[in-house]
């Protein structure tokens, strides 16, 4: 209050002008509300479990386990917020695809390091943004394969889980009334 005080005897002054517009951006919204649907709750968890458990077999005979931490939070999205647009089949497959052979390109000519990793989330952000296939977990993905030094058998695991997790999702979701997966593919 106080602070809104003062602004108001100094508002003829651009830079107080954008500071305060700057500060009321961070005061955020009222939070809305909204009835959790249990059912739906357990019905995703329970496909995610199914998922998880399926390309966990993969992901560990393939010899590339580290896989499952991002496509993990994948599973998350894709049973749990099926309907939103980062969890569609484009996103979920692209967003992986393209972050994991950025990283071990990226990785493959600088080496290990914090710069390597903070320049494989700029060029990997850019590349989901072009392409129109932003999905967080594929961020991780990219981190997964800097960090690991697994080199390019990586990709194929991050692949072969990624597209098992859309048919997955495609045929568990769809067994339900209620839901419907993909809402679209591109």
């Amino acid at each position: 209050m106080v602070f809104e005080r003062g602004l108001k005897k100094n508002w003829n002054n651009p830079i107080m002008i954008g500071i305060a517009a700057y500060l009321k951006k961070m005061k955020g919204e009222a939070r809305k509300h909204s009835n959790i649907d249990y059912i739906d709750s357990i019905i995703s968890a329970l496909g995610g479990l199914i998922a998880i458990i399926t390309i966990g077999f993969v992901a560990v005979y393939s010899g590339y386990p580290m896989v499952l931490a991002p496509l993990g939070a994948s599973c998350v999205l894709v049973f749990g917020a099926h309907k939103g647009p980062l969890s569609q089949p484009r996103p979920v497959i692209g967003g992986h695809l393209f972050s994991t052979t950025s990283a071990i390109m990226i990785w493959s000519i600088l080496g290990n390091s914090l710069f390597t990793i903070g320049l494989v989330l700029a060029i990997v952000l850019i590349i989901m943004t072009i392409t129109k296939t932003v999905h967080p977990p594929a961020a991780a993905s990219a981190f997964v394969a800097v960090n690991s030094q697994a080199g390019w058998g990586l990709l194929i695991s991050v692949v072969i889980c990624t597209v098992l997790l859309v048919l997955l999702s495609t045929i568990f979701n769809n067994l339900f009334q209620t839901r419907q997966y993909p809402k679209h593919w591109l």
